[in-house]
Formats: C-alpha cells, structure tokens, sequence
C-alpha cells in the first residue's frame, strides 16, 4: 500500500463517518473532499472539477427542470388524482392502486418526487377509507424507490453510473438497458409489500390519527358558482365530479338566493346554482382553472383594479376581540371596509349548511382571505385577525400540461431511438419548456436540488483518485484475493452487499462512485464483462430500504410515526429478494 492510497482510504472513511453522522451537511462533506483530494495532489488539477462539467451533471441538473415542468403545469397532480379516483375506498384495492401507481410514475421520474405527489393524499384517502396512514407510508415510499432499475432517468443514480462506466471507456446505459432486470424487481418488490410487506409495517396511529396529523388538510367552507354556459349545467351531482374527481364534499345547493336543497346523487345542477362545499385551499386555487365554475368571492367581490399577479392567499386567524366576531361578514362590511375579500372559513369540528357571507364569525375561526399582501399586514396590525400563513403555492400552468406532457415524451423517445444522445435530448427539453412557458427560468433555478448537484460532482472527483492513485486496483487486488477463487459470481455478490451496506449511511450516488471503478476494476483483472459488475452495483445502489436516511423514507419517517429499525424489519427480507433477482438475472442479461 503507497502512502497516497493510504491517505485516500483514511479520507474516504473519514468521509464516509460524517455522512452516516450527519454532523455536516453531505454537499458540504463531499465538497471538503473534493478540495482535500485536490490539494494533497490526489487528483489532477485538471480534472478536478471536471465533475461540475460531466454529462451526469447536465443530465441531472436537465431532469430536475424537466420534473418541475411537469409539477409546474399540473400533471404530476392530475395523474395521481386519475389513477387513486379508480381505486374507491376499498382499502385493499386502494392499498394496490396506491403501490402498482407510484411505482408506475417513478419509473419515469425521480422516486422522491412521486412520493412527496402522494403523501398528502394519502392522508386524505386514509381517512376516507377509515384506514391508518401509518400503514400505507412506508409502503408508498418503498414502491417508489423499488422502480429505480426500470429506466436510466428511474434515479439520478443509473445516471451517476452511466457517467462513470463512460470515463471506463465503456458504452452509456441505455435508456431500457436495465429494463429486463429492473421491471421483474419492481413486480416483486409490489407483490411482496402486498403480501408480506404491509403485514409488517407498524401501526402507531390511534383510532383518530387522521385528525390529529400535521399533513391533513385543513377543511373550508365556500361557494361556487355554476355559470349558464358551464359543462356541468344539466348534469346531476354524481356525473358532475365535484366530489369524486375535485374531492370536494358537497354541503348545500343554492337556487334562486333562497331555495336550499340537499346535495345527492340524482340532483340536477342549474347554470346560477351556488354550491355550498368543503375542500382544502389547494382545492380553491385548482378551481380558479376549471372553465364554466367560479368561487363565488372571485365574481361577485373581486378588484379589477387588483391584477392576478398582486393577489395572494392567506389563512388568517380570527383574535379575541376582533370587530368581526358575533357578526357576519356581510354585515361587517369585509371587502368594502378592509379591501380584501374572505374565499373559504373554517371552523374544526363543524360543519356549516349555510352562506359563508350569513355565518356569524367565532374567535378561532380560520379564514382563507384574498388580497394584497401589504393590506393582509395592515388589517392584522389591528388586530382584526393574526396571519398564520401566506399561501405560496402558484396556480398550475394547466394550459400548458399538454406541452409539458409532449416535450416530456420527446426527452424518452429521442435518445430511445438514438437520434440525439440523451444529455442532448434533456437540454433540448429544457429548452423547450422555457420556450413554451411551462416553467419560467426563475421557477427552475428554485426548483432545482443544488445540494444534489454539488455532492455529485464532488463524489465524481473520488472516482478519479481512486483510479490515478492505484487505489482502485489495490481494492480489487484485495477482493480477488478474499473471493477471487470462488469465482465471479461470489465476487458479484460481494459487491451487491458492499454496495447495499455503503448506500444505507450515504448517498445513492456516492455510493456507486466508490464501489463502481472497484467492482470495474476487478471485472477486467478477472478478465470478465466489467459490465455485469456496473450493472449489479447499479442495481444495489438504488436498495435503501434498510433505514429512513433514503430521501422518500426519511419524508415519511415522521408523518408515519415509525422508528429506524422499522425499515431494516420491512426492508431487510425486500432487500433480500432484490439480490436473488439480480444474482439470477444480470449475469444472463449481461453474459459475464
């Protein structure tokens, strides 16, 4: 062993301490890596940040824009929706629905993302269904992650690997490469949290969990008014989707002013009908962009004199001694006195069957009010109301979900049949989505991950240490030596469990840097395919099942109550049954 190789595995264990500690950010502990390999002479200094100009960076600098593009316009939200109305509240045909669709979408898009898509509407089914939130979390975050193998843009990680199988003077992976491997380990990791896995999972939710929780939706009432040219005049109740497809629980209709009727199925909607109905602030916004319907507020009260861009939501809470309190919002004059207008209230454990505007205010009611900002912060100086809140989520782009769908389409569909490479293929639609103005240049760069960014640029740097000092040919050496002669399939399976056991502490990513040119390495000494051994690591970096530090567990850690050997408990046996499909299938996808 050369004293550089000694200095670079004493500053990848040191590395690899802080990121199973957490005592430092991990973008930064990769980044003080970085300048250490380079200053003690490491690593060139003419590839040292090479990293930061890397196919991998732009591929997934691109497919986090690309993503947000798709959340920006309202797909992401409209296809969950789709796919979770079919399931009805059978808590078994939803707990499927449910796993086979997050599975379904982060095939295509980061797992994080499908995961953070359906936590809050997990929360909403569980209680419709009466089932514990507790018990579809874990399973919801293991689904997404379980699709990693399935495509190159599954996970930033097959990326990662990619990026470095090409410094190999090996072929990129293909867009399905992983395909035959990856698709029958999705199917078994869902059949195996339907059948073995959801038995498992704790459940630390009392019987009233669903209303205790941080994530639920606070429930406000508010009307909508149905125009004489809408869609849904003529149409009854059940076929009109405001319940089943906006979620929204219809409590009163209102014709002519004065005639109240009760809400059911076989009710007939007339154009001036005013619905009086529960749902969440999300639901007001997603409102304003369904064409033929309106709240109420926005026709009869709206400023013209207000653009939309000056209009913001706030949850404001009514105070002991407001002027509103024991009045209605009528008769304290609301808009006219303090130019802001009241879109939805809400009062907890109450249900209201009346106008908003002739409920008389309670202190502690929660109002959902609309209007300047600075005017919010004047009227709450005076102790009308205390803001709890701004509401900075933006109505979504639907206009523009077909384009974004399309451009989406094109980034798979051009590399797939190689008629741009794929770094090329995600600028082209990056490019077209600030073209078509599915996402502004602004809401991209805010969008955009730059810890992830900056940790694998960095991690990039140790794979070219690793391969300038010897230090990946030291490691292999030793590995042959230890396994060599049992052949290559225990080599193989030694580097899975390396993989596995490094990618629980530290990122996916980073993990695949420092076992990759190893595993690399040692294929070529053996003289077998290196590229069974790149798509085994491939495989094995993408199994965090065994603890919460995976970021779609760790988003569900918390909400689910659970504790950290819940996951080794529920991910242990899944994470066994990966490695039998991988040990099974890659050496004959990928003849060693």
């Amino acid at each position: 062993m050369t004293p550089d190789i000694a200095i670079l595995l004493a500053l990848t264990a040191t590395a690899l301490v802080f990121f199973s500690f957490e005592w430092i950010s991990a973008d930064v502990v990769a980044l003080g890596l970085l300048l250490s390999l380079t200053l003690l002479g490491l690593v060139p200094l003419d590839r040292a940040f090479a990293g930061f100009g890397s196919d991998t960076f732009i591929l997934i600098l691109g497919l986090l824009i690309m993503t947000a593009a798709l959340v920006r316009t309202g797909v992401v939200d409209l296809l969950g929706r789709t796919i979770l109305r079919h399931s009805g509240t059978n808590p078994k045909v939803l707990y499927i629905v449910l796993l086979v669709a997050a599975a379904g979408l982060s095939a295509f898009m980061s797992n994080t993302a499908a995961a953070a898509l359906f936590i809050p509407v997990v929360f909403g089914i569980a209680k419709r269904a009466k089932i514990s939130p507790g018990k579809l979390l874990m399973p919801l975050a293991f689904a997404s992650i379980v699709s990693s193998s399935v495509s190159l843009i599954s996970t930033s990680t097959n990326i990662v690997v990619s990026g470095l199988m090409q410094q190999h003077k090996m072929a990129p992976m293909g867009m399905f490469e992983m395909a035959p491997v990856g698709v029958p380990i999705a199917a078994l990791g869902v059949l195996y949290m339907i059948f073995v896995g959801r038995k498992l999972v704790p459940d630390r939710f009392g019987a009233s969990s669903e209303e205790d929780s941080t994530l639920v939706v606070r429930p406000y009432l508010f009307e909508l008014l149905i125009h004489d040219d809408s869609p849904l005049a003529g149409k009854t109740v059940a076929k009109s989707g405001l319940g089943r497809d906006m979620e929204l629980t219809l409590v009163r209709i209102i014709r002519n002013k004065d005639e109240y009727y009760e809400p059911r199925a076989g009710s007939m909607l007339r154009g001036g009908d005013v619905i009086i109905v529960e749902g969440s602030s999300d639901d007001i916004v997603r409102i304003k962009d369904i064409p033929g319907i309106d709240i109420k507020a926005d026709v009869k009260l709206s400023d013209p004199a207000i653009t939309p861009d000056e209009q913001e939501l706030a949850e404001v809470l009514v105070l002991p001694g407001s002027r509103l309190i024991g009045r209605t919002l009528k008769n304290a004059g609301f808009r006219e006195r303090y130019d802001l207008q009241v879109l939805g209230l809400s009062r907890h454990g109450e249900t209201m069957h009346k106008k908003m505007s002739t409920i008389p205010i309670k202190v502690g009611d929660i109002l959902l009010v609309q209007g300047r900002r600075e005017q919010m912060i004047r009227v709450s100086d005076q102790r009308i109301f205390s803001i709890l809140g701004m509401l900075e989520g933006e109505r979504p782009k639907v206009k523009h979900a077909p384009w974004a769908m399309a451009i989406f389409a094109l980034v798979i569909l051009l590399p797939t049949f190689k008629l741009v490479t794929l770094p090329v293929a995600v600028m082209l639609g990056v490019f077209a989505v600030f073209i078509t103005r599915c996402l502004s240049s602004e809401e991209a760069y805010q969008a955009v991950e730059w810890k992830v960014l900056v940790l694998v640029a960095s991690m990039l740097s140790l794979g070219v240490a690793m391969e300038h000092t010897g230090t990946a040919v030291y490691l292999a050496d030793l590995i042959v030596d230890w396994v060599g002669h049992a052949g290559p399939f225990w080599l193989l399976s030694a580097f899975f469990v390396l993989t596995v056991l490094l990618t629980q502490p530290m990122s996916n990513q980073a993990a695949a840097v420092v076992v990759l040119p190893v595993a690399i390495q040692t294929a070529l000494q053996l003289g077998v395919n290196p590229r069974t051994f790149s798509m085994m690591v491939a495989v094995a970096a993408s199994c965090s099942y065994l603890t919460p530090l995976e970021p779609a567990c760790l988003m569900v850690y918390g909400p689910g109550r659970y504790r950290f050997f819940d996951y080794l408990r529920v991910g242990g046996p899944l994470t066994l049954v990966i490695f039998v499909v991988a040990i099974v299938l890659v050496p004959r996808v990928w003849p060693l």
